[in-house]
């Protein structure tokens, strides 16, 4: 079940929602109207609640066994750690140390509302992937960045948390260009695009947290804006076009060394057909037949983040999800690509 929405038999209803539009895995809840937050838990089958329980186990080989059921008890207690507990199926979630402390997914909800006092927040998608050990919701801004006169970017925020002892709260700005979907992220100025909030952390420093987020995104936004703006200006030949998406593209020192060297046809075939297949994006796909993309640095752009988003085949949508939002590959070339349209627009001869 490559999905891994949690389908929950309590309520024979798998653990998603989305707002209009079908997701690829045919699973969950389509509504037509975007939802309140508490909507929204109920939709996405997240209206659980998560403890800390003991953990025990038997104290030696020889425990004999109850006598009436001939089961072994366990009965010494496992110091400093605990398990989460999904409380409404009673399934184990994962195993923890003492100070985690549990994130509710209410709480996760209210990270977003309490960033703009849930005026103009729109949530589209939310779930739960496998027993409902991570969460996951992604909820619409307001406004656009807007490059040319109708080229429009859409703002997202992107949460995910998890109940297994495994990883923070991650909160991202998470822009997506709507005529072909691609998600855009760039890291603008040393900036970061994200918030990580270790479940340690109090109710008052995830709000802090929160805003902080708030403020990475207004202020990437207008940044984007003017990038952008400033890319889908600058022409860029069939050739450079070529040579950047190679360099994007690299996967390691050595084939960077050929690439730079002219000795391409040291580099793998995989490799190959990737810039192959990128550069075919870019010069005949729709969404880069637009005035801000077509020939420009901009479509460069989009060429690699639409061919990781449009093209490129992953084992199944989980795994594309990662690439693209939890720093895999897709994120990691979107980057490259972005300090190289940089460093082009700077006027640089060389590219390294």
């Amino acid at each position: 079940m490559s999905h891994e929405i949690n389908f929950n038999e309590n309520t024979g209803k798998h653990s998603f929602f989305s707002v209009k539009e079908t997701p690829w895995h045919g699973l969950g809840q389509v509504i037509e109207d975007y939802p309140t937050s508490k909507e929204a838990l109920q939709f996405a089958g997240l209206d659980y609640k998560v403890e800390k329980r003991a953990l025990f186990t038997y104290d030696n080989e020889n425990q004999e066994a109850d006598e009436e059921t001939g089961i072994k008890i366990p009965e010494l207690e496992v110091p400093d750690h605990h398990a989460t507990i999904r409380i409404d199926t009673e399934e184990v979630l994962g195993v923890v140390g003492k100070d985690y402390e549990v994130v509710q997914n209410v709480d996760a909800f209210s990270f977003f509302d309490s960033i703009i006092g849930g005026d103009g927040i729109l949530y589209e998608t939310a779930g739960a992937l496998g027993k409902g050990e991570r969460i996951f919701i992604t909820a619409k801004l307001p406004g656009y960045i807007k490059v040319g006169n109708d080229d429009c970017i859409e703002k997202y925020i992107f949460l995910t948390t998890s109940h297994d002892g495994y990883g923070s709260i991650m909160a991202a700005f998470t822009p997506v260009r709507i005529v072909c979907n691609n998600t855009l992220n760039a890291a603008l100025s040393n900036q970061i695009n994200s918030v990580k909030i270790r479940h340690t952390a109090n109710a008052k420093d995830r709000l802090e947290q929160a805003h902080r987020l708030m403020g990475i995104t207004g202020n990437i936004s207008e940044k984007m804006q003017e990038v952008f703006n400033q890319w889908a200006k600058i022409t860029v030949s069939d050739a450079e076009m070529k040579q950047l998406i190679q360099f994007a593209l690299v996967p390691n020192r050595e084939a960077l060394m050929a690439l730079q060297q002219g000795r391409t046809d040291e580099c793998s075939t995989y490799y190959q057909n990737m810039c192959d297949a990128a550069f075919q994006y870019a010069m005949e796909s729709d969404a880069q037949q637009m005035d801000t993309t077509r020939g420009t640095l901009f479509g460069l752009y989009n060429a690699i983040t639409g061919y990781f988003q449009n093209v490129r085949k992953y084992k199944d949508n989980t795994a594309k999800m990662k690439s693209l939002l939890y720093g895999g590959l897709a994120q990691q070339r979107g980057q490259t690509t972005f300090n190289l349209c940089t460093s082009f627009a700077a006027g640089k001869q060389e590219i390294s």
